[in-house]
């Protein structure tokens, strides 16, 4: 592939998402929906060519932070369903309307409230209630009982679905996870009792799919990270996991200039960095503002000419210093991999998250508006 005009870029395979959800889709088996996770532009990855990528493949759902997300795909021209999962404040009511997003409601007050603010508006409105099953984040922590009596005093709210979130589905040293399925297990169950079954159950994001930790009796599951090519790690004893997804994005970055310095030579802000001895070092166009994680200082790698090199000295705003004495071929202009393969070298998003003592999840949200997003 040819170099692109751009300092630093991130290449997007739409046919890895793809196969990505594909994947997902196997695993979550017949007759369970699949609600892409696209929130935070897509883990990164952008949100619009992402849900399209989806559509295409058949997602009916999409699910996204807030409703200006929501907004922004529908402007886009997505047709399928999307849920609001942090719900909606008053001020976004009628941009929920308007463009037919569906909130998740996280207690039985906000239920009626917008039972009300459906009704004076003459409209009915669907919402997906859910359940703080024992993370005590959000959801409502209400009985099966309460719960059946505001849904029996509603006329314009309409529950379509029935959530909650696993707070350790890829820690198997923790009984949390065998927990939350029996809290939320028996709400959906006493629901079901009383006449309630919404057409949509999901509490199965990716490491609960990827480890099988989905009960039969869901309707849908909401991967995010899987759709992006990442399984959290285990902890304990754990079975392997199901789903074969891969990384989809590959980040470069421009040289800008390169030197030789002299053994003894300090390198960047503080000095932090003291050459050992006579090397040759680039200057990068990505620094902390594009994403490098400022704990990369003096501990990072990147790609350069095939092979993995340290970062030298503190990550700058926009730069980056590294070593390429093993590269004379390299000069500005050139590209280094940032995260991605060349050749037999390899990073990914779990590997530079670890040496920056972070999430792979931060490594890709993190990655900055002003890095080109290049899908292909």
């Amino acid at each position: 592939m040819p170099l692109l005009p751009y300092r630093s870029y991130v290449l997007i395979s739409r046919e890895q998402i793809a196969r990505n959800y594909r994947s997902v889709r196997a695993a979550a088996g017949r007759n369970v929906g699949v609600m892409g996770v696209v929130k935070a532009d897509a883990y990164g990855h952008g949100a619009v060519e992402v849900a399209r990528i989806l559509a295409a493949e058949g997602a009916a759902w999409l699910a996204v932070s807030s409703v200006p997300e929501g907004v922004a795909l529908r402007h886009a021209g997505i047709q399928a369903h999307i849920l609001v999962m942090t719900g909606f404040l008053p001020y976004e009511w009628q941009n929920m309307v308007t463009f037919s997003l569906t909130p998740a409601v996280h207690s039985l007050s906000d239920v009626a409230e917008l039972n009300r603010m459906a009704r004076d508006s003459g409209r009915t409105v669907d919402y997906h209630l859910k359940i703080d099953s024992g993370m005590h984040r959000m959801g409502t922590r209400a009985s099966a009982a309460e719960i059946i009596g505001v849904l029996r005093s509603t006329t314009h709210a309409n529950l379509d679905g029935l959530m909650t979130h696993f707070a350790s589905a890829a820690d198997f040293t923790s009984s949390q996870t065998e927990e939350q399925s029996a809290y939320f297990a028996r709400i959906v169950e006493e629901l079901r009792q009383a006449g309630i079954t919404p057409a949509h159950i999901h509490l199965s994001s990716t490491n609960a799919l990827a480890y099988q930790r989905n009960p039969a009796w869901l309707t849908m599951v909401r991967p995010g990270h899987a759709l992006y090519g990442y399984v959290s790690p285990t902890r304990g004893e754990a079975p392997k996991p199901v789903l074969d997804v891969k990384p989809v994005l590959t980040w470069r970055a421009k040289i800008m200039t390169v030197k030789d310095v002299p053994e003894g030579a300090l390198v960047g802000y503080g000095g932090s960095y003291r050459a050992p001895q006579a090397m040759r070092v680039a200057v990068i166009a990505a620094g902390y503002a594009d994403g490098v994680p400022h704990r990369l200082s003096n501990r990072g790698k990147v790609i350069a000419a095939g092979r993995l090199t340290p970062i030298l000295g503190t990550v700058c705003m926009d730069l980056t210093t590294i070593d390429i004495s093993h590269a004379s071929a390299l000069g500005p202009g050139d590209e280094v991999t940032l995260l991605g393969h060349e050749g037999d070298a390899h990073l990914d998003a779990q590997q530079i998250a670890r040496i920056a003592g972070t999430i792979s999840y931060n490594i890709l949200c993190g990655i900055g508006a002003r890095v080109e997003r290049v899908f292909v």
